[in-house]
């Protein structure tokens, strides 16, 4: 993909006019039939994240991207990505010239709770669009109420295949990447920091994330000659990981995976290093931990614990400072959010943030806010200058290909803020699959919802 190769699709396809003898899309036959059409002059967005639990700390600093994107969508401040996207539809005069204002709820990082919140939004609130979100397990519960109540679910921080797998739905859309990226992206820089030659003990958070992420990782190190020695499944409530880590020095294995993510990652990891895990021989080698997803704001959590750790990333606030233009929109973003916040912006700020000025711009290319008209807009869109580079939301799934990051955590590192490395870029053709890919089958998209 290069940047010429970029369009800006519209909603009517070519030959789809009045008059031509070919009947119009539903949406734009019935203009006012669709859940929450914003008749008056704001429009409401629904940002539904973890303030408790968990991932609160992810759900945090969402939410701070999610009020930086309406600052800038109504024209307020100095614009971030408006200034870098692609796109020229959107203005900085809202959404379609209504302002833009938003509710929050807390997801609590529990299914259960994000479905109740993300209804009251829709149904009490009148909320078009919901986000948010850093559990993959409340990612596919609130993705599926949305495509029952008729509206877009521009998906927060979800990693799980089953996103824009198993689970996909026609009104939801996913930015971040998923495991299967973390694994192929991974793959050959484990293999070249720690050989071909490895026997791997996994722990897995229990939930839909923590079993697609073992899968795809154990499926891409066993393609490199590794061995799976154990797999132990852990509770997403659990805060000391000490029982599970013990057995790990006994297993014959020398490597240790660790398939968890926000506070769980943080308590793992500190508990791992606490055993002496980084200093441990096994099998004739130096003992290795591996963690293939985390993110500055984990390793601020975990301290030094992180140095030398491999993981990916969607995003990296340091990327186009390191490695060019090709990540433009990254230092806009940054200086907004830094300015505003007073630190760097975590992935899960980024990929939020880049979610509502999608939405945003969906909206605005097709004229209409009708969730199928949106639908439309984003699918097999290409885009640039959101800090990953060149980028496409496939139309078969709803899943965003792009560049993956590796990374490693710094063993000196400068300040709090800045405590990884990138090793590797990885291009969005290593790690792009096809839809119907085993690990991604057994769901079928189906169609656009506009409710009412």
């Amino acid at each position: 993909m290069t940047k010429s190769n970029f369009t800006r699709r519209g909603v009517m396809k070519t030959g789809a006019v009045a008059g031509a003898g070919l009947a119009l899309p539903t949406y734009l036959r019935a203009q006012e039939s669709f859940t929450n059409n914003p008749t008056g002059d704001t429009v409401t967005l629904g940002f539904n994240v973890p303030q408790t639990g968990p991932y609160a700390d992810e759900g945090a600093d969402e939410l701070r991207a999610f009020e930086l994107a309406v600052e800038h969508l109504n024209g307020e401040g100095d614009g971030g990505m408006l200034q870098t996207f692609s796109s020229n539809a959107l203005e900085g005069n809202g959404i379609m010239g209504k302002r833009v204002e938003f509710v929050t709820g807390d997801t609590q990082t529990k299914s259960d709770a994000a479905r109740a919140s993300a209804r009251s939004m829709i149904e009490k609130d009148g909320a078009i669009m919901i986000s948010g979100g850093s559990s993959s397990g409340v990612a596919v519960a609130v993705q599926g109420l949305c495509q029952e109540a008729g509206v877009i679910f521009m998906a927060g921080l979800t990693h799980s295949n089953d996103t824009t797998g198993k689970d996909k739905k026609a009104n939801g859309f996913r930015h971040f990447f998923n495991a299967y990226m973390s694994a192929a992206a991974m793959a050959p820089v484990l293999e070249q920091l720690y050989g071909s030659d490895r026997n791997a003990y996994h722990l897995t958070a229990d939930y839909t994330w923590g079993w697609t992420q073992q899968e795809s990782i154990q499926a891409a190190t066993e393609a490199l000659g590794w061995t799976t020695v154990n797999n132990v499944l852990t509770p997403l409530a659990e805060t000391d990981f000490s029982a599970y880590i013990a057995p790990v020095l006994n297993s014959g294995a020398d490597v240790l995976v660790l398939n968890h993510y926000g506070g769980n990652m943080v308590n793992s990891l500190t508990n791992a290093v606490q055993f002496g895990l980084k200093e441990a021989q096994a099998n004739g080698k130096q003992f290795e931990i591996v963690v293939p997803l985390y993110s500055e704001l984990m390793a601020r959590g975990a301290g030094q614990a992180i140095a030398g750790i491999p993981g990916s990333q969607n995003w990296d606030w340091k990327i186009e400072n390191e490695l060019g233009d090709r990540y433009k929109g990254t230092n806009a973003f940054v200086q907004s959010f830094g300015e505003k916040y007073g630190f760097p912006p975590s992935q899960a700020a980024h990929t939020c943030y880049a979610q509502t000025l999608l939405y945003a711009d969906a909206v605005a290319r097709g004229g209409s806010f009708n969730p199928c008209s949106v639908a439309e807009a984003l699918e097999g869109y290409e885009f640039d200058g959101l800090g990953n580079g060149p980028t496409l939301y496939r139309a078969a799934d709803h899943q965003c290909f792009k560049d993956v990051v590796v990374v490693r955590g710094k063993e000196n590192p400068e300040n709090e803020f800045d405590l990884v490395e990138i090793v590797e870029v990885t291009p969005a053709e290593q790690v792009t699959y096809e839809p119907d890919h085993p690990m991604f089958a057994g769901g079928a998209l189906g169609e656009c919802n506009p409710g009412a």
